[in-house]
């Protein structure tokens, strides 16, 4: 009795209470018309209800949503579709598909009657402004009687997932400048398949393993020489995203955690366009081997989380022995998390860092912040180049000045409180 006065409307409920009304009403007068009409006004929903709930409508749905990975702020669409497979004519439908709040209320539909062995579709649009992972249905259906007196839900258990992956910016190609990849090493190589015999050499400098060295080439020039390794330069990069809690500030689309997921995205997908095989690295160490920046890793950088930790010197390690050319997008550093940063380039690889003004992220002045520039400097010293980015710069800008040559000074305005100049290979990011 409790299910069967559960799936009663406000219409069916009225009828119950005027009914009982009249039969009391009939009662007192006495009045047995009264109370015929009272019993008929109750009863009628209570047997609409149970007719309602013997009723076996059988239906399939099947939904499908493309695309099923889209960027943030990207729509995307879902198509659902209603078959009747009895052999009885429904009534009239409400569809309501079950949707995370994240990516607006959910979609209701009214469907006409389903003939037997007919069908009805209905299709909506999503667009969510934060990436994540989200669960779409499983699909409700209500179903009502002819007078409007019954509603009862029935519910699908099937349901489907929705991946927004970070926001990516298509970023221009830029050649790396020769005059900042090591002095006398700026001219790529290449390197026969015949041997290491055909290998370019070049002399040995601090910081040069011992299994490098060229040993036919030490005997003939009298002087200790290496094999050249740039070769890895051009089919080979890791990315370092911070994703320290304490480096980022600020929430939702705006906070500097999420850039940071957008730029790392952005750049594993313009290398791997580039024929790079790409890695991610993060404070946590490596979570996606040497490869391509698939759609499983984009799935991983969707639900990518700040971690609680204060350091990240498992992450510069596992950098240090990834090799290839290096980018890491950083936020707060200390000048001990700068000096682990920067000792993480080996020899003369490339190395490039985008570092968050996360102190002045939303300020529109333009002088560098204090913190932000000793670690530039720290990182300039080791021959890094570094970018200093706001919440007003565009990620193509700052991947553009990443490659300038060195010689391309910071602007007279962009120097920061006390007149030290910073150095040639530090910028600011332009505003969007």
């Amino acid at each position: 009795m409790r299910g069967l006065f559960g799936s009663l409307t406000t219409r069916g409920r009225s009828f119950v209470a005027a009914g009982g009304a009249a039969m009391v009403c009939g009662l007192a007068i006495p009045e047995p018309d009264l109370v015929r009409v009272g019993a008929l006004l109750a009863v009628l929903p209570l047997v609409a209800a149970l007719a309602a709930r013997r009723s076996r409508y059988r239906l399939s749905c099947t939904r499908r949503i493309d695309p099923p990975r889209t960027p943030a702020g990207q729509p995307t669409t879902v198509s659902v579709r209603l078959k009747n497979v009895a052999r009885l004519r429904t009534g009239v439908l409400l569809a309501e598909d079950a949707a995370p709040y994240a990516l607006g209320t959910r979609p209701r539909f009214v469907l006409d009657e389903i003939e037997p062995g007919g069908h009805r579709q209905f299709n909506y649009t999503l667009r969510s402004d934060t990436r994540g992972k989200f669960t779409i249905g499983p699909l409700r259906v209500r179903v009502a009687d002819t007078f409007g007196l019954v509603e009862i839900s029935r519910s699908f258990s099937s349901t489907s997932t929705l991946v927004v992956t970070p926001k990516i910016v298509a970023l221009p190609r830029a050649a790396a400048s020769s005059s900042w990849l090591g002095e006398g090493d700026g001219g790529m190589r290449t390197i026969s398949a015949t041997g290491e015999d055909d290998a370019a050499p070049r002399a040995y400098q601090d910081g040069d393993g011992l299994r490098r060295v060229h040993w036919r080439s030490t005997a003939r020039y009298g002087e200790l020489m290496v094999r050249r390794e740039e070769h890895q330069w051009r089919n080979s990069a890791s990315v370092f995203l911070d994703t320290r809690r304490v480096a980022h500030s600020g929430s939702g689309p705006s906070a500097t955690f999420e850039f940071a997921v957008s730029a790392a995205a952005s750049i594993g997908a313009h290398l791997t366009e580039e024929g790079f095989r790409t890695r991610l690295i993060t404070d946590d160490g490596e979570i996606a081997p040497h490869g391509t920046f698939s759609d499983t890793l984009l799935d991983m950088l969707a639900v990518i989380r700040p971690s609680p930790n204060s350091g990240f010197q498992q992450g510069t390690g596992e950098l240090s022995r990834a090799g290839g050319q290096l980018i890491a997008i950083v936020g707060r550093l200390s000048a001990d998390d700068a000096t682990k940063l920067a000792g993480a380039r080996r020899g003369n690889a490339p190395a490039m860092a985008l570092v968050l003004a996360t102190s002045a992220w939303t300020e529109t002045e333009r002088a560098m912040p204090s913190d932000v520039m000793r670690a530039t400097q720290i990182l300039t010293a080791s021959g890094w180049r570094a970018v200093v980015v706001t919440a007003a710069s565009q990620l193509t800008v700052a991947w553009q000045q990443l490659h300038q040559p060195v010689d391309a000074l910071l602007p007279s305005h962009l120097v920061p409180p006390g007149g030290s100049s910073p150095q040639a290979n530090t910028a600011l990011a332009g505003p969007s």
